[in-house]
């Protein structure tokens, strides 16, 4: 589980983040929507203790990160440009990061992650300099399958990505939640985010516009909500 309890941030005058309050649960996908600007990343870096908040907590098991490191192992994060080591193949990353992390494994576990993900036998002992942005997500991801992490934190993770890759991608994540991992992922696609998610947060110039549950909602309705929203908090501002 990860908890927004009224986070606020401010960069110099300006302030990126206000009284933020959610809660994902183990096995849900919450997607916050928003421009760029609207605070989506400084949460993100807030959950992963790369920011110190002005005020308020980011919980992870009810564990605050600003004041423990018990949460780190329980974590992680996919950028979106994952971070890996291009010389290496996808089985020398895993087990380097697992080495990193000292999560005992052998060769066998990381095959049987990379299965989770669908990343093709003939693939895993190329050099990632040759993949693909979906490619090299679906090493990141087995990963988080291999550290049988509680939370996974996605930022922008279908940027780039074609139609089928982004098919794949929300198949391996909702079998992720339907293992019970609670899930945070900023995005601009509407598509992704009306397909995966539970709940969707509208966000703009650091505000949490709405919270909205996804269970009956079509992406007509999404994206007209979305844009009635932002115009709205637009005139706001303008008047204000």
């Amino acid at each position: 589980m990860l908890e927004a309890i009224n986070l606020s941030k401010s960069f110099a005058d300006k302030q990126v983040l206000c009284e933020l309050s959610f809660k994902v649960e183990q096995g849900e996908i919450m997607c916050l929507l928003g421009a760029n600007g609207a605070g989506k990343s400084t949460t993100l870096n807030l959950f992963l203790n790369f920011l110190q908040p002005d005020s308020g907590s980011a919980l992870i098991d009810s564990v605050n990160v600003h004041q423990s490191d018990n949460s780190k192992h329980k974590l992680v994060y996919i950028p979106e440009q994952i971070n890996l080591y291009p010389e290496f193949n996808a089985i020398e990353n895993l087990q380097y990061l697992a080495n990193l992390s000292d999560l005992k494994i052998n060769e066998s576990d990381i095959h049987s992650a990379l299965d989770e993900t669908g990343l093709e036998m003939n693939a895993r002992k190329k050099s990632l300099k040759n993949y693909s942005k979906g490619m090299r997500q679906k090493v990141g991801i087995a990963f988080a399958i291999l550290r049988q992490a509680k939370v996974l934190l996605l930022d922008e993770p279908t940027s780039g990505l074609d139609p089928s890759a982004t098919l794949e991608f929300i198949r391996i994540i909702e079998q992720l939640a339907q293992k019970g991992a609670a899930i945070l992922m900023v995005t601009h696609d509407f598509y992704c985010a009306h397909t995966l998610a539970n709940k969707i947060g509208i966000m703009d110039q650091g505000r949490l516009l709405t919270l909205l549950d996804n269970k009956n909602l079509s992406i007509n309705t999404l994206e007209a909500t979305y844009h009635e929203l932002i115009s709205g908090n637009s005139l706001i501002r303008k008047a204000s």
